[in-house]
């Protein structure tokens, strides 16, 4: 178990330096490439299992043979990839912002369960500050928004409060990370699609016209030994 522990406390680490660096600045950057490469990497992170739900897992004594089948993302509780995708950019930052607002929530009474979802808290708000950076540069303005998420929709409610049985408490712990990372793994994706699709409309405008293209090939370049002949007289 201590190599795990000590990646678990490296990767805690990267994770606390990258969601530290929009708040030692005190300010946005507003560079939309920038600032969407640390919003992929951050929530590239987030995703990994190994920060919030392995550790879980193993405290719960969930790891056993036939238990951990049983941790599965409840139905709806964090919206699915293909809403997220066809939201606006600003539609998906609002519903992202709230979702993770209910998370925090959420982890603030798993951390009787797992110090580490204090940390995880921390990174979070971190994540939330980009989000806020991020639509205040789509949105043009330095505005201040307000800091309180909206509500999800109803495919973003999460589960109730753990019910007094032990077991039950413990599986529902475990359905609520893992649908968090899932979650996360899907906003990645949607970032991912931002960049992909930013790099093509880029290449677009600096691509040659196709009439151009198709010019330069049929061109055949004249060589100095080749001398014009008269119309109908063969070269010798």
């Amino acid at each position: 178990m201590r190599p795990q522990l000590v990646q678990r406390t490296l990767l805690s680490l990267v994770l606390g330096l990258l969601f530290l660096s929009t708040a030692a600045t005190g300010k946005c950057s507003g560079k939309y490439h920038e600032l969407l490469q640390q919003l992929q990497s951050q929530a590239d992170l987030m995703q990994d299992t190994s920060t919030l739900l392995d550790p879980y897992i193993h405290f719960q004594g969930l790891d056993q043979a036939g238990l951990k089948e049983h941790c599965k993302e409840s139905p709806g509780a964090f919206p699915s990839e293909d809403t997220l995708r066809g939201l606006s950019q600003r539609g998906f930052l609002r519903t992202l912002n709230a979702t993770l607002g209910h998370v925090l929530h959420r982890l603030t009474a798993l951390q009787q369960d797992l110090t580490i979802a204090q940390d995880q808290g921390r990174n979070i708000r971190g994540f939330r500050s980009n989000i806020h950076c991020m639509s205040q540069l789509l949105r043009g303005s330095s505005e201040v928004e307000t800091a309180e998420p909206t509500q999800p929709g109803p495919e973003a409610t999460l589960p109730p409060t753990p019910s007094s049985d032990t077991f039950q408490h413990k599986l529902q712990g475990c359905r609520f990370l893992r649908g968090y990372h899932r979650f996360m793994h899907s906003a990645g994706q949607v970032f991912k699609e931002w960049a992909d699709s930013r790099s093509q409309s880029r290449s677009r405008r600096h691509r040659p016209p196709r009439a151009l293209e198709r010019g330069a090939r049929r061109m055949r370049p004249f060589r100095r030994d080749e001398r014009l002949m008269p119309r109908g007289q063969l070269p010798r």
